[in-house]
């Protein structure tokens, strides 16, 4: 009888991996730099923009507001409605090929420099090292045993961050109910209780955001980061290291000759990764969580500076240019994003240039048709008349379609500016004129001053089914 060998599984049991990493905390260091000096003046005009616009008035009114209630949305001069919101689709889509011919051309400039996720995280971070010190310091204090110091720091870190949440959220709020009126009502108690739900909400996602999630929206929630690359080519413009320059990499003193060691430009002091908002090493070549801040670039001169090396071992650059390259600046990609683009704008200025600034809402009474104290059969509507423009207006109300249609109601109106009247007119036909069953009629209204100025509203005028 053959003996059977007892056969044993060697093969090593694999390495377990969850389905989460955790979270490695990011301690960024400061830094100074030109690109850093353009970024803080950048956000500086976004916040002017931003807490300064709610405040203005215009017109009676404030600049800047989306006035729900009444359905009317202001921006300084111009009055916009809901039959208006196909231009805000308009410029959503011109605000998306924009984007796509900045990131053509220069990568993610919009999220290092413009994005607010990114503006007010630098805030943040600037709070952080202001209450907790810089990166060692906050290192160290995180890695200490609990004391006074450490928690009246952080409280007041966190009350900072808390504060300009709720500055955020003030804001964000006025644009929708006037500034003025709500933050009086607001700290006398007076304001809606969705007012105060809606700011505690924008306070706390404010602070969310931009105090715990930083670089994890960047990362993982923001669609951005992940459809970048199918619009980046060889000839974008991003932040890269120089890897012919600076490896291989070493620590070496000031003064001595990198060749003479066998090293290239970069001295490994890891600045660029200790800097980096996002914690990545720029080093390991072009990565979806870089948003193109340049913070690095800054850093690393600040080193070949000190080392008496050129500048430039991280720049803005293109993968062409690496590789010693030329980089044709009008290429096919960018020309067809940039004519779209300029397409697109044009018909937008066309559009807004000849947004009518009247219009005229008609709906039918739901009795199909009566009759008149003098037998004529009558048809009663109900007319919506919009004055989109800033001043008050004189209109003329007319109506045609059938032959001895008459209108009986008001005919000259009078709209304040930004307003909407409301009135009951009937169109009525002596029954031998009246062809039998539904017919269409146009309601027209023009103004009283200006021939040019002019709707047509088309509906039916309904009588019997037999002449």
């Amino acid at each position: 009888m053959t003996e059977r060998i007892q056969a044993h599984d060697i093969t090593p049991p694999s390495p377990s991996v969850g389905l989460y990493a955790p979270r490695q905390n990011i301690y960024t260091r400061a830094f100074e730099g030109l690109y850093r000096r353009v970024r803080i003046g950048v956000a500086a005009l976004l916040f002017g923009l931003y807490f300064g616009t709610v405040w203005l008035n215009w017109g009676g009114h404030q600049a800047v507001w989306w006035n729900l209630p009444e359905r009317k949305f202001y921006v300084f001069a111009a009055t916009f409605w809901p039959q208006d919101f196909v231009l805000l689709s308009g410029l959503l889509i011109v605000g998306a090929f924009a984007l796509f011919f900045v990131t053509v051309y220069v990568g993610r400039v919009w999220c290092g420099y413009a994005c607010p996720q990114s503006v007010w995280t630098w805030l943040f971070m600037w709070c952080e090292k202001v209450t907790e010190g810089d990166r060692q310091q906050r290192i160290r204090r995180d890695n200490s045993p609990a004391h006074l110091g450490k928690y009246l720091r952080k409280t007041l870190k966190h009350g900072l961050w808390l504060l300009i949440g709720f500055v955020t959220a003030m804001t964000f709020v006025g644009y929708f109910a006037p500034i003025r009126e709500l933050v009086s009502e607001f700290f006398s108690g007076q304001a809606s209780g969705w007012a105060y739900a809606w700011v505690a909400f924008f306070t706390l996602a404010t602070y969310g955001n931009a105090g715990w999630l930083r670089e994890q929206v960047c990362i993982y929630m923001c669609p951005y980061a992940r459809f970048q690359s199918v619009m980046f080519d060889k000839d974008t413009l991003t932040v890269a290291y120089n890897p012919q320059r600076g490896e291989p990499r070493g620590a070496r003193k000031k003064g001595v000759e990198p060749l003479a060691m066998g090293l290239g430009d970069c001295v490994d002091c890891t600045l660029c990764v200790q800097v980096c908002p996002t914690g990545i090493d720029i080093r390991d070549g072009l990565q979806l969580e870089c948003i193109g801040c340049a913070a690095c670039i800054d850093a690393c001169d600040s080193v070949m500076d000190k080392m008496a090396y050129p500048r430039g071992l991280i720049s803005y650059t293109t993968e062409h240019r690496l590789a010693g390259q030329a980089t044709p600046w009008l290429r096919p990609r960018l020309l067809g994003y940039g004519a779209v683009l300029l397409g697109m704008l044009a018909l937008l200025a066309s559009a807004f240039a000849l947004r009518p600034l009247v219009a005229l809402d008609v709906s039918k009474d739901r009795a199909l048709y009566r009759e008149d104290a003098q037998g004529r059969i009558e048809n009663v509507y109900t007319l919506k008349v919009i004055n989109k423009s800033q001043h008050a207006q004189e209109y003329l109300l007319s109506a045609t379609g059938l032959s001895g249609l008459a209108l009986t109601g008001e005919t000259h109106l009078s709209v304040p500016a930004g307003a909407m009247a409301s009135l009951a007119v009937g169109l009525s036909m002596a029954p031998e004129q009246l062809p039998a069953g539904s017919h269409e009629v146009v309601f027209s209204l023009r103004d009283a001053d200006d021939d040019s100025v002019q709707v047509d509203t088309p509906s039916r005028f309904t009588g019997p089914s037999t002449p």
